[in-house]
């Protein structure tokens, strides 16, 4: 049996958004192989530490070190983790999660050279960042898309006669919430009866701040805090357009789900959203931070629901390729 130890921010139980050490560490499980994860620490630079001892602990039994790679400070908890896994004879595996990883490259090129020309491969999640990491010259990067299980996600084309806007994702600067509530405010006066709900955990201050904004604007809109997927789920019944201001992405699971869901998307044209999403054949894209194009898609989709319903039905044709019962296969063949 292959020993897998899984490095990365295993936070969920202190509230944060699930991230790949937490739901691909109980996948892999499922596939047949020893995981061990780590670290669940709260306090980072604790949880490097747990991180350092852990790779050491295991260095004569694991096969594989996956390490969860983002653009921001965890790029160097990365790059520590591969440095380690390098010195001792590891093969390490990256695992490219950041959105705004093509300008970390830039950035940090000595560092970025370092770490990603020695793994093992780098996995690259959307076709954006492969394709990011091969113009510099990485062409150890192999292709894994995001996934979900397609079976737990019934697909239900919704009429839209007055639009009801559904917002997921944790609620950080980059990710642009507040321009989900300018589009609501303009959508409002136009359709007295749409409804926006946000869902999402706060990560930086900025939910505060979209609470305080609908204040300011009169605006009642509702905000759930962090949801289980079964509960964000059960709440997409009440909606009937997806939207994601977001303004450096990767391939975003949120957006997977809603088009697996049949929610019609409209989303900023920005990282991997391109790679996902054809425009006006399964999803509508505007230009980012951009609201006045945000509300005329709102509107066309309103006023052609017919265009609707086949952007809804070829999104969901779309991500029955990302179905983990697919994609699992691709991990399978990695690590046997």
């Amino acid at each position: 049996m292959k020993h897998l130890l899984y490095v990365g921010n295993k936070l969920q139980q202190h509230g944060y958004t699930p991230s790949g050490v937490d739901v691909y560490s109980k996948k892999f499980e499922e596939l047949g192989f020893k995981v061990t994860a780590v670290s669940s620490i709260k306090n980072k630079y604790l949880r490097l530490l747990k991180m350092f001892f852990t790779i050491l602990r295991y260095r004569n039994s694991v096969d594989f070190i996956l390490i969860d790679t983002y653009s921001t400070q965890n790029f160097y908890f990365a790059f520590l983790c591969g440095l380690l896994a390098k010195l001792i004879k590891i093969k390490y595996i990256p695992i490219l999660r950041g959105g705004n990883l093509p300008q970390r490259l830039v950035k940090s090129k000595k560092l970025s050279n370092l770490l990603f020309k020695n793994a093992h491969v780098n996995i690259a999640p959307s076709k954006y960042l492969k394709d990011a990491f091969n113009v510099h010259n990485f062409n150890n990067v192999l292709y894994i898309p995001n996934s979900i299980s397609l079976k737990d996600y019934e697909f239900t084309p919704k009429p839209i006669d007055i639009p009801k806007l559904l917002w997921v994702r944790s609620f950080v600067k980059i990710y642009n919430p507040k321009l989900a509530i300018k589009i609501f405010s303009a959508i409002k006066s136009k359709y007295p009866e749409a409804t926006l709900c946000m869902v999402g955990p706060e990560k930086d201050g900025s939910l505060q701040n979209c609470k305080a904004y609908a204040e300011q604007l009169n605006l009642n809109v509702k905000f759930t805090g962090q949801l289980t997927k079964q509960e964000w789920r059960e709440l997409s019944n009440n909606y009937n357009i997806f939207i994601n201001t977001t303004n450096f992405d990767n391939t975003p699971v949120s957006v997977i789900e809603a088009m697996a869901l049949g929610l019609p998307v409209i989303s900023t044209n920005v990282g991997g959203l391109p790679y996902l999403i054809n425009n006006v054949e399964d999803g509508i894209l505007v230009p980012a931070n951009n609201p006045t194009h945000f509300i005329d898609a709102n509107v066309s989709l309103v006023e052609n629901p017919t265009k609707a319903q086949e952007l809804s039905i070829h999104a969901r044709e779309k991500v029955s390729n990302y179905d983990w019962q697919i994609v699992k296969l691709n991990w399978q063949k990695l690590f046997t």
